[in-house]
């Protein structure tokens, strides 16, 4: 198994599809269907600022998946204080390779990422109803410190 920064946009938007599709499947009303060319295009835009990183995942030269993270810095104001996180936006991994410890290996390789930049805060978010996101991170001792609400009208 390996883990390498890529910037390959083509890979990014075909490993992208197991993500989407859970998103699409789980929130209809929020997410449009997978298309590749419209992913891939988003992903051209981004992959070479320097604040993204997309980490790829491979077993044997076959890739499996990946994680989407962005370093930000916060700054202070009035009422919070200033610090730095990588936040992570995504993780995909292929559907039939799940289970298999890939998607704790690349949470490894973002901590050790974020200690490597004297960052001590790893932030994400997940869909609500997203059950394996969510025991996922939990196992990994995510402390929910926040939560987001709406209502429609």
């Amino acid at each position: 198994m390996k883990i390498s920064q890529t910037c390959n946009s083509n890979l990014i938007a075909n490993l992208n599809k197991y993500v989407h599709d859970l998103h699409a499947n789980l929130y209809p009303e929020h997410f449009k269907k997978y298309n590749f060319e419209d992913n891939k295009t988003f992903f051209q835009k981004i992959i070479d600022k320097e604040e993204f990183t997309f980490l790829l995942l491979e077993d044997d030269d076959e890739p499996l998946g990946y994680a989407f993270i962005e370093f930000k810095a916060y700054p202070g104001t009035t009422f919070k204080k200033a610090y730095k996180s990588v936040y992570v936006h995504q993780i995909s991994i292929s559907e039939n390779q799940r289970k298999k410890g890939y998607g704790s290996k690349l949470m490894d390789e973002i901590t050790n990422i974020a200690k490597a930049n004297g960052i001590n805060r790893i932030e994400l978010d997940y869909w609500f109803n997203n059950e394996i996101a969510k025991s996922f991170y939990k196992k990994r001792d995510f402390v929910k410190y926040r939560e987001f609400v709406y209502k429609d009208i």
